[in-house]
């Protein structure tokens, strides 16, 4: 699994099948100082997650083993919003300070 910054949504009104109903977010990666990463990914969203949120992100095989997403060419799934993040006792990230 790895740590993301949502930064937006991917809107598609043609997909595969088994895509229907599926929200899409665009992430940015974050690495151990709470800083972005280069790039992007689309990941389909399990969990409802939103516009700066951090959330944990699991890839390949793993990403279908969320329920009901076995057959779904996902490979990679928002599997978590997360609350707060401690690295080597210090906070990173807190989403209450965040909502402040």
């Amino acid at each position: 699994m790895q740590i993301a910054r949502v930064l937006g949504t991917v809107t598609s009104t043609q997909k595969e099948h088994s895509l229907r109903g599926i929200k899409f977010l665009v992430l940015q990666f974050i690495d151990d100082d709470g800083e972005p990463l280069p790039g992007y990914e689309v990941a389909a969203d399990n969990v409802g997650a939103g516009i700066d949120e951090w959330v944990l992100v699991s890839h390949g095989s793993a990403a279908r083993q969320v329920s009901g997403s076995e057959q779904r060419p996902v490979d990679a799934a928002v599997i978590a919003i997360i609350d707060t993040v401690s690295l080597e006792n210090r906070l990173l990230y807190s989403k209450r300070d965040q909502d402040r």
